[in-house]
């Protein structure tokens, strides 16, 4: 087969999107398939096939053709203007590169999905994985702000609902990593509980673990434990809640240091939240790094205080690590770890459990490791990348024969 990965998003990139397509591309190319990725590149400046180091850029097409919107311009908000603006570039972007010679599309999210939907030939089929619920997100991050107009947030909340639907139900199979995300598109977005297949993602574990072998110049303190988080600085990841946490767990033990991993657009306020709270000696910023499976491997107690999340890569790492971690108890992280056997759940949002949480752990190490070879165990059977990529391509077979069967 030849096969498309598609996503919306900006890659190369930190996140689990990322690391997932390149490593269902590793494994789909062992099996004899030939496997392309298309993306948006930096900043949204233009659309590429990135191994191919073909591109579309904005700058480079007439003002009409940029100015032509997917649906009726809603100018009173910029964020549907934001979006459906990049959807309208990705869409006309994808049609220039091409997409008659592929077999399977493989997008990552709604609007990828939605765009490609719209100008996919008859014969290709289109199977789509999401990897997270972007209606929540901007619910989240945007309409719910006391600043945004309440006409503006309704009619954001409306446009997003719809494209969240639209973008479940565009392609002949849709893949979602565990219930509750199905849960979610059926109860309340109304998707039809056959157009959705759960299955977990898999992960190359053998790879990741030959890499904490790859040491770098980062050295593990002599007389400290190691609290590590990786991932996005943004406001869902609850960054500011572990900071918070940590504060309190200063006042009792300074037995440890807390590495966090990663970039985003609250690094800086996150910084100065370290320094406002008299932590600049005991979090370190270490932002994007290539060294994580090395990092983790000095490290005891993984941390993830997110605020919503689907199946998140930083926790399948820190499992396979065999590292002890405590977890927010949102969205499908109930499903991945099992309270008090292969990690801790912790209320979302809530500083003084998260400080108990660490805090017992650090005086029990005993458990504390328990949690971790336990999670290990667990870990390296689930997360199985051969059982996973068998399921894919399952079924983009069956999106093939659906297609061609019409």
């Amino acid at each position: 087969m030849k096969i498309l990965l598609a996503t919306f998003w900006v890659t190369p990139h930190v996140g689990g999107v990322w690391n997932y397509m390149q490593q269902l591309k590793e494994k789909l190319e062992s099996h004899g398939h030939k496997v392309d990725f298309l993306s948006y590149g930096k900043n949204h400046e233009y659309v590429h096939i990135i191994n191919e180091n073909r591109r579309i850029d904005r700058g480079s097409q007439p003002p009409e053709l940029l100015m032509k919107q997917l649906d009726p311009p809603l100018h009173s908000d910029p964020v549907i203007d934001y979006y459906a603006s990049r959807c309208n570039f990705f869409q006309l972007a994808a049609n220039m590169l091409g997409l008659d010679q592929y077999d399977v599309i493989h997008t990552q999210d709604i609007f990828s999905t939605v765009c490609i939907n719209r100008i996919r030939s008859e014969k290709t089929a289109l199977v789509a994985t999401l990897h997270g619920c972007v209606a929540h997100e901007l619910k989240s991050a945007y309409y719910s702000s006391k600043t945004v107009k309440r006409s503006i947030a309704k009619q954001g909340c409306e446009y997003f609902d719809r494209f969240e639907y639209e973008g479940a139900t565009s392609a002949d199979y849709t893949i979602v990593a565990n219930k509750w995300m199905k849960n979610t598109l059926t109860d309340e977005f109304q998707v039809p509980k056959g157009q959705l297949h759960v299955f977990h993602y898999g992960y190359d574990t053998e790879t990741f673990l030959k890499r904490k072998d790859q040491k770098t110049e980062i050295q593990r303190p002599h007389d400290k434990k190691v609290i590590i988080y990786t991932g996005r600085l943004n406001e869902f990841k609850g960054v500011h809640h572990l900071i918070g946490a940590l504060k309190e767990l200063k006042k009792t033990r300074t037995d440890w240091v807390c590495w966090i991993v990663g970039e985003g657009p609250k690094e800086l306020e996150l910084k100065n939240k370290c320094k406002a709270e008299g932590l600049d000696d005991d979090v370190i910023f270490m932002g994007r790094r290539d060294d994580v499976p090395y990092l983790l491997s000095l490290s005891d107690i993984f941390v993830l205080p997110t605020l919503m999340e689907n199946q998140p890569l930083s926790v399948i790492e820190a499992q396979i690590s065999g590292k002890a971690v405590i977890a927010s108890d949102v969205g499908g992280v109930p499903e991945i770890i099992e309270h008090g056997i292969t990690g801790v759940l912790s209320p979302a949002g809530d500083e003084q459990m998260l400080t108990m949480h660490i805090r017992y752990l650090l005086e029990n190490e005993p458990y504390m490791k328990n949690l971790g070879s336990n999670a290990q165990k667990w870990g390296l059977e689930y997360w199985s990348p051969d059982k996973a990529v068998q399921k894919v391509l399952g079924v983009y077979e069956n999106a093939i024969f659906k297609k061609r069967n019409k």
